[in-house]
C-alpha cells in the first residue's frame, strides 16, 4: 500500500511511498493533524543520494513494529532537504544545538506547534524505538517539561546566528586578509592537499579564495596549497576517472575513497575553479577534468529541456560505489594484454585491490607519467593515446552496469551553479559548446522558474514548477546571469540579473542585520526566519548578493547597492579571521576591497574577438562588459571608430587600448 507521499514529485519522498509509516509531506494537512490530535511531529529530513538515509528507511522505516510506533504516537513528515532547505535548517540547528552535531538522515522531533524539543541523525533500530517509546512517554507525562524546553532551544535557535549591524564605514588592508590567511594554513595539508583531516570535501570557493591570494598578494604558501589540492583532487578517486565528474567528498584524506553520489552543486563550482586554475596555472589536465566533467554533465545530468538533474545515488544494487569499483580480473578481461598491464599501473590497480576494506579497486594515479612511460619503455604520447584508448573502452563497458539512481528534480539554485561553471569554461577555453549549453539552461530557467512578477520558484519536476524559490535560488539566478552578460554582451541578461535583486531587496531585507534572510516575506511562515551567513560546500545566499551588489553597482553606478553590499562585509568582517574556510567567499569580496576591481570595457566591431582573447588571462579582480553597442553607464562615450578596451578603475579610465597586450599592461603596472 502507498503512503501520501506517493503523490509527491521529489524522488527522495518517493522512495518512503511504500513505506508502512503512515508519512506527511510537509503542508496544512500534516500540521493541522498534529494540532488537533496533539500528537508530536516527527521531521524526518534527508536527500534521495544519502547512502545513511537509506540504511535507516531500510532498518527501521520499512519494519511493520516499528512504523506502527511511529504511527501510534507521531504525525510523520517526510522533508527533502534540497527542496524545502528552510525546513531543513531550522531543525539542523535545533539538532546542532541539542547534540553538537549534524547530518542527514536528520530526525527531530516537535511539539504539535512545530517548535523542536528532541532530535538526531541516524539511529539504529533498536536505538531508534527506545527513543519513540520514551518520547512518547515525555510527552505524555511531562508536558511542561517538554514546553520549558522547547522555549529554550528556540531562544538558542533564534540567537545562534544573531548578528549586529556595523555602521561606522571602515578602510580594509592587506593587513586584514593575512590575519584571515595565516591561522588557515596552520590547517593545510601540504602532502596531500585540503585540509589536514579526514572527510575531505572539495569546498571549491576556498581554493577559488586561496588562488587569488596567490595571484594578488604573491602568497607562496596559497599557491602551493591551491595547485597541490587541485592536482591531488584530479588524480584521487573523488573524480571518476573514467566518466568525469566529482563525488561529494573523500572519507580518506588522501581523495582516494568517496561517498559515491555525484551533486549538481559540487560539479558547477568546481567546473569553475577548474576553468580558473587553468588560466592560472597553464595545466593542462585542469583543461581536461573540465571538459571530461562537461561530458558527464551533457550525457547524464542534463533534461530533454535543459534542465541539469541534482544528483546520482551514491549506491547501486544496494551496495556504495559498486558502479565505479573493479575488480583487476575484470579489466584484464576487457583490455589486451599491453593495455591492462599499463592502465593497472597507471591507475594503481592490484590483484588484492587498492580499497582494501572492500578487497576492490577504485581508480586514482599516484605516479607521474613519466614514471609509468619509462617503467613500459614507451613515450609520454604513446602512455596518453592507450589509457584514452582503455578509458573509452573500460567506460563504455561500464555503462552496460545497473547505474545509481538518478535525482531527476531540477533545482534553481544548483542549475545556476552549473550555469556559471559553463560561462566560467567558455571565458577559459572559448568552446562554443560550453556557450550553446549555457544558453538553453539560461532560457529553460528563464522560461519555466522564472514568474512575470519577479518571483522564482525553487524546482522543476515532471513539467511542473511548485515550491517558492528561496534566498539561494535568487542569488545564485542573479550571479548566474551576470556572468551570462560577460560572455555574451546581451545586456538582456544583467538587467534580468539587476531585476532579481531588486526582488531580493524588497522582500527579503532585514533591517535589524543589515542581511537577507533566507524566505521572502511572502513565503510560508515557520517557528523561526532565519539567514544563511557562513560559506559552506556552497557559497552563502547572503555573501553571493553582497558579491552581486558590488558588481551591479559598478556596473550601474548605482550608489545604493554599494552601500548595502558595504555594510554586509562590514557586519561579517569581524568573523572572518577565527574561521577563514567558513568566510571565503566574503573573504574574496573583502579582498576585492583592497585591491580595487578592474572594469573593463570592449566595444566595437571586434570586441567579441578581443574578449575571447582578454578572458585568456587569469585576471580575478574584474569586471567585463562592452559590445557592439550598450546602454550601462560604464560603456557611456566609449564607442568610438574601431575596436578599444578601457581599463577603468574607481571611475577613472586610462586611455584606450586597441590590442590585449598593451590593456594588459596598464592592468599590471
Amino acid at each position: 500500500m502507498a503512503n501520501r507521499l506517493a503523490q509527491e514529485s521529489s524522488p527522495y519522498l518517493l522512495q518512503h511511498a511504500h513505506n508502512p509509516v503512515d508519512w506527511f509531506p510537509w503542508g496544512k494537512e500534516a500540521l493541522e493533524k498534529a494540532r488537533a490530535e496533539n500528537k508530536l511531529i516527527l521531521v524526518s529530513v534527508g536527500y534521495s543520494a544519502c547512502h545513511w538515509c537509506h540504511v535507516m528507511e531500510h532498518e527501521s522505516f520499512e519494519d511493520e513494529e516499528v512504523a506502527q510506533i511511529m504511527n501510534e504516537h507521531f504525525v510523520c513528515i517526510k522533508v527533502d532537504r534540497e527542496e524545502r532547505p528552510d525546513i531543513d535548517q531550522i531543525y539542523m540547528n535545533a539538532v546542532q544545538l541539542m547534540t553538537g552535531r549534524g547530518g542527514w538522515p536528520l530526525n527531530c522531533f516537535c511539539l504539535p506547534d512545530q517548535r523542536p524539543i528532541y532530535g538526531g541523525t541516524y539511529f539504529q533500530k533498536e536505538d531508534w524505538k527506545n527513543i519513540l517509546h520514551n518520547l512518547a512517554g515525555f510527552y505524555a507525562n511531562k508536558l511542561q517539561e517538554a514546553e520549558e524546553y522547547a522555549v529554550r532551544l528556540m531562544d538558542g535557535i533564534n540567537q545562534s546566528e544573531r548578528l549586529s549591524f556595523v555602521k561606522e564605514e571602515k578602510e580594509y588592508t592587506q593587513e586584514h586578509i593575512e590575519n584571515i590567511v595565516k591561522p588557515w594554513k596552520m590547517h593545510f595539508d601540504f602532502s596531500e592537499g585540503g585540509q589536514n583531516r579526514a572527510p575531505k570535501f572539495p569546498m571549491p570557493d576556498n581554493w577559488a579564495f586561496l588562488m587569488k591570494v596567490a595571484h594578488l598578494m604573491k602568497d607562496d604558501a596559497a599557491f602551493v596549497i591551491t595547485r597541490l589540492t587541485l592536482d591531488k583532487m584530479a588524480a584521487g578517486g573523488i573524480y571518476d576517472q573514467l566518466g568525469g565528474g566529482f563525488a561529494r567528498y573523500s572519507v580518506d584524506h588522501e581523495w582516494h575513497i568517496p561517498h559515491f553520489e555525484k551533486m549538481l552543486y559540487d560539479n558547477g563550482q568546481l567546473m569553475s575553479l577548474y576553468a580558473d586554475a587553468y588560466k592560472y596555472y597553464k595545466n593542462e589536465r585542469y583543461k581536461e577534468v573540465v571538459y571530461e566533467t562537461y561530458d558527464w554533465i551533457k550525457r547524464e545530468m542534463t533534461s530533454p529541456e535543459y534542465g541539469f538533474y541534482s544528483a546520482l545515488d551514491a549506491d547501486s544494487e544496494g551496495v556504495e560505489g559498486k558502479f565505479y569499483t573493479w575488480d583487476k580480473q575484470e579489466i584484464e578481461k576487457i583490455l589486451d594484454k599491453e593495455q591492462a598491464a599499463i592502465f593497472n599501473a597507471y591507475y594503481a590497480v592490484t590483484d588484492e585491490g587498492n580499497w582494501e576494506e572492500e578487497e576492490i579497486n577504485h581508480l586514482w594515479i599516484r605516479k607521474e607519467k613519466q614514471h609509468i612511460a619509462e617503467a613500459f619503455h614507451i613515450s609520454i604520447e604513446r602512455l596518453d593515446e592507450i589509457i584514452q584508448h582503455s578509458k573509452t573502452q573500460l567506460l563504455e563497458y561500464r555503462n552496460k552496469r545497473i547505474h545509481p539512481g538518478l535525482d531527476d528534480k531540477i533545482l534553481t539554485s544548483w542549475n545556476a551553479l552549473m550555469l556559471k561553471g559553463l560561462c566560467d569554461a567558455y571565458k577559459a577555453f572559448a568552446d562554443q559548446q560550453f556557450l550553446t549549453l549555457a544558453l538553453d539552461n539560461a532560457k529553460f530557467l528563464l522560461n519555466n522558474l522564472c514568474r512575470e512578477d519577479g518571483m522564482l520558484y525553487r524546482n522543476y519536476k515532471n513539467g511542473k514548477a511548485t515550491i517558492e524559490a528561496f534566498l539561494d535560488d535568487y542569488a545564485l539566478l542573479a550571479q548566474a546571469f551576470i556572468s551570462l552578460y560577460e560572455v555574451t554582451f546581451d545586456e538582456a541578461w544583467i538587467f534580468k540579473a539587476k531585476s532579481l535583486c531588486d526582488y531580493v531587496i524588497k522582500h527579503f531585507s532585514d533591517a535589524q542585520s543589515g542581511m537577507f534572510f533566507y524566505t521572502s516575506d511572502a513565503s510560508e511562515a515557520l517557528v523561526a526566519r532565519k539567514y544563511e551567513i557562513m560559506d559552506n560546500v556552497i557559497p552563502s545566499s547572503n555573501s553571493v548578493m553582497a558579491w552581486n551588489l558590488r558588481k551591479l553597482s559598478l556596473l550601474f553606478d548605482q550608489e545604493d547597492y554599494s552601500h548595502i553590499y558595504k555594510g554586509m562585509l562590514r557586519t561579517v568582517e569581524p568573523q572572518m579571521a577565527s574561521y577563514g574556510s567558513a568566510y571565503s567567499n566574503w573573504a574574496s569580496l573583502l579582498l576585492d576591497e583592497v585591491f580595487g576591481t578592474y572594469e573593463i570595457a570592449i566595444t566595437g566591431g571586434m570586441s567579441e574577438s578581443l574578449r575571447k582573447d582578454f578572458e585568456k588571462n587569469y585576471i580575478p579582480n574584474k569586471i567585463i562588459l562592452g559590445g557592439k553597442s550598450g546602454t550601462l553607464p560604464l560603456l557611456e562615450d566609449k564607442f568610438i571608430n574601431g575596436t578599444w578596451i578601457f581599463v577603468c578603475e574607481n571611475k577613472t579610465c586610462q586611455l584606450p587600448a586597441n590590442n590585449i597586450q598593451d590593456a594588459i599592461k596598464q592592468i599590471l603596472k
